[in-house]
């Protein structure tokens, strides 16, 4: 009997915790919150692109704009380059250069040049912008390895504005390589583990107009900085599975991923590296100095149940003028527009 009493007198102390956390949102506020939007936030544009019905699309893991903000995409399907105004409208493609190519990441340099990094063919080409022709080759088609012209499943590449260009060098090595802009090997640093300066899957790299590299150092949870000989200069933990970095204008670094996981088994992706499937899709702005300016999580979408708006393995981003982001999925295999909103009642200052 008494301890039936005491399970009465908590069902009435639970009742009663709830009742009254009930009434805070039930019952009038005693302070009129403003409702105000002050966060940025973004909205998905559904009827962008228009795709013509005979251009296809596969995994898209990356995607970049030029100085027009049209809208390039690399995607492991033919027609592997495509090319779309901002309005949407299909412009050009390129055909995939051979059956066992494997798309990764698009960058477009300074001049506006396109640069592709095929992990499959083991090669970072060089390409006109107006019809694909190859200008330069890094690494030796089919043929992986590790040693100054050979990569072993390179990931992206980056340019610093003497011209230099610099790659993580990614699936199978572990390693970043820096080569001029003729395409002469310089160096290389990096080895496969988790001490700083060691990388565990270098996916993706951007550098500042300071000439600081930025890796996402993907397995190891962490960016990691260096100067343009490899000096590692800072290491930033714990924040986000760096997946793709994009830099903008005023030298800030958007990074797609999913917040910090740790190794897991999935029977559907029994090779993937960690972080695979997500448990969520994020954009993260930093400074050059590591500070987080702004934090943005999207749905995640269950595979095959992929709707406007929602991602599923959110790989390749870019930021166009106006702010706007186009996101690239795997599994989703597409690329969606995200309009910059703000509230104009807001007068928050970044």
């Amino acid at each position: 009997m008494k301890q039936l009493a005491v399970t009465l007198l908590a069902c009435l102390s639970v009742a009663s915790v709830v009742c009254a956390q009930s009434k805070i949102y039930t019952t009038p506020p005693a302070v009129n919150y403003p409702r105000v939007n002050v966060a940025t936030w973004y909205e998905v544009d559904p009827t962008w692109p228009q795709r013509p019905a005979d251009i296809g699309w596969g995994h898209i893991p990356g995607v970049a704009l030029d100085r027009d903000d049209n809208v390039w995409i690399y995607t492991r399907t033919n027609v592997a380059v495509q090319v779309y105004a901002p309005d949407g409208r299909y412009l050009k493609g390129w055909p995939a250069p051979a059956t066992n190519s494997s798309p990764h990441f698009i960058r477009i340099d300074r001049t506006g040049n396109v640069w592709l990094a095929d992990a499959g063919l083991h090669t970072i080409t060089k390409r006109s912008p107006e019809d694909g022709r190859v200008l330069m080759t890094l690494g030796t088609p089919n043929a992986p390895g590790c040693d100054a012209t050979h990569f072993y499943k390179p990931t992206d590449m980056a340019f610093a504005s003497n011209g230099d260009i610099y790659v993580t060098d990614g699936y199978g090595n572990a390693r970043v390589v820096h080569f001029d802009k003729n395409g002469r090997f310089i160096r290389e640093w990096g080895s496969l583990g988790v001490a700083p300066g060691q990388f565990s899957l270098p996916h993706s790299i951007v550098c500042d107009a300071q000439g600081r590299l930025y890796v996402a150092d993907r397995n190891n949870i962490r960016i990691q900085v260096f100067d343009r000989r490899g000096r590692l200069l800072d290491v930033w933990n714990d924040v986000l599975v760096p997946w793709a970095l994009w830099l903008t204008p005023n030298n800030e670094i958007l990074v797609t991923g999913s917040s910090p996981m740790i190794w897991g088994f999935d029977p559907k992706y029994p090779t993937a590296p960690v972080g695979c499937p997500p448990k969520d899709q994020m954009v993260v702005r930093f400074n050059g100095s590591g500070k987080v300016l702004q934090l943005w999580a999207f749905p995640k979408a269950a595979d095959g149940e992929e709707k406007p708006g929602l991602l599923n393995w959110l790989h390749g981003i870019a930021e166009d003028s106006k702010g706007n982001l186009y996101c690239s999925d795997i599994i989703g295999r597409r690329v969606q527009k995200f309009v910059r909103k703000t509230d104009p009642q807001s007068q928050r200052r970044r």
